[in-house]
């Protein structure tokens, strides 16, 4: 009884792909709401996940033992001074504090200049824990910081805008009409940053002086911008608690618009949560081509059971059961689906990868985008199937071969 159940299910099998094959641009035009349908899917998740992994991955690394503060300050106190920055240090859990500030010089070399420049204050710590930021030279070290020094590093930007030919490490330059002399190069590494180009820092003409002779140059005593790295990162949440606890100190209580602590960790949690909104959304829109797709097979399964009504007044007459003629059609809109499916997929794949190779990210295959829109376009193909195998079971014997 099994051998002959498993006979006849081959049967149906052999049936339904010699029916496939030989209407070979019908099938085509049935599978290709199916194909769009998946490649669209396949294509938009892996690359959304491509291109999401690749900011998550750089927010991580940004955001990894340590988070910053920004101080508007008030009226009287307009920022953090060096005291308060040794107050913020000597806190648990902390290992050093980065200086940042910024504003935009002329810089001059010889007879070549540019007012486009980005000059940056940092300190030691800054160089400490960014080591790939030289390409060339040293950074600024507590000397420099404790002589208000003039040295800086360039960009590789600014270098061939002023020194064009030949190596600017310990030549001089002019910032702002103060004289400078090179002491390390900039790498590129960094250039393409994602916070650097969100706080529009991506400059390719900038330098870094010292931040206490930045502060001098803008005639300055406060610091409106830090970041805080920690030693123990599970601690981190209870080290930012403490520092809005010392800033509102600081500040004589008033933590209303005085400061803003900025944590990676939180805004990655946020990034994440809108990138998984955008994926749910871009499967449930091309999965509207999958279901376009699903009532075409419907479509030409109503047509092939017309066509072929003599074949199941035979067959019925020949003693075929109702179940074995509707798993007969059924097994063909599988197939039809399953076959849309796969060829979608590769074409989906193979639109991801052209993408990403055009977005210079990484691509990754997504398993869980195939499975679900091969997996799909197979249910799809059974559920929209179901209805013209339904049919052709139901048929009468007689009724068919008359009709035939």
């Amino acid at each position: 009884m099994i051998k002959a159940r498993l006979g006849m299910f081959h049967e149906n099998v052999r049936m339904s792909v010699t029916n496939i094959l030989s209407n070979k641009m019908r099938t085509f035009l049935t599978i290709l709401g199916i194909i769009i349908g998946v490649a669209a899917v396949i294509a938009m998740i892996t690359t959304v996940s491509g291109v999401t992994g690749e900011i998550t991955s750089q927010f991580a690394a940004m955001g990894t033992g340590k988070f910053s503060v920004s101080a508007n300050g008030t009226e009287l106190r307009p920022g953090l001074t060096s005291a308060d920055l040794e107050t913020l240090r000597q806190m648990d859990n902390v290992t050093g504090i980065s200086v940042s500030m910024q504003s935009d010089v002329v810089a001059r070399h010889g007879g070549n200049w540019s007012d486009e420049v980005t000059m940056e204050g940092r300190n030691t710590v800054y160089f400490k824990h960014n080591e790939n930021m030289i390409a060339r030279g040293r950074g600024i070290s507590v000397l420099d910081e404790a002589q208000y020094a003039r040295v800086c590093l360039i960009s590789e930007g600014l270098q061939e805008q002023l020194f064009y030919g030949h190596d600017p490490l310990g030549e001089t330059l002019s910032l702002d009409g103060h004289t400078f002399t090179i002491i390390g190069i900039l790498s590129t590494e960094n250039d393409n940053d994602v916070m650097t180009q969100a706080m529009g820092n991506n400059d390719n003409e900038k330098c870094i002086v010292p931040y206490t002779t930045a502060m001098r140059m803008s005639g300055t005593a406060y610091i409106k911008s830090i970041e805080i790295y920690v030693a123990d990162t599970e601690k981190q949440s209870d080290t930012i608690e403490l520092t809005k606890e010392t800033l509102k100190r600081i500040f004589n209580g008033r933590d209303d618009d005085t400061f803003t602590v900025i944590n990676m960790s939180v805004l990655m949690d946020s990034l994440n949560t809108i990138t998984g909104m955008m994926t749910t959304m871009l499967a449930g829109i091309a999965g509207i081509s999958l279901l376009v797709g699903g009532i075409g097979i419907m479509n030409m399964m109503l047509v092939s059971v017309t066509e072929r009504t003599m074949e199941i007044g035979l067959r019925k007459a020949l003693g075929a059961e109702p179940n074995m003629i509707q798993m007969q059609f059924l097994i063909e809109a599988f197939i039809l689906s399953v076959l849309g499916g796969t060829i979608g997929a590769v074409l989906g794949v193979s639109i991801s990868i052209m993408l990403c190779n055009a977005m210079d990210i990484t691509f990754v295959l997504s398993w869980n985008a195939i499975v679900l829109g091969v997996g799909f376009s197979a249910l799809v193909g059974l559920v929209f199937g179901w209805a013209p195998a339904r049919k052709a079971s139901k048929l009468n014997p007689i009724d068919a071969l008359r009709a035939a």
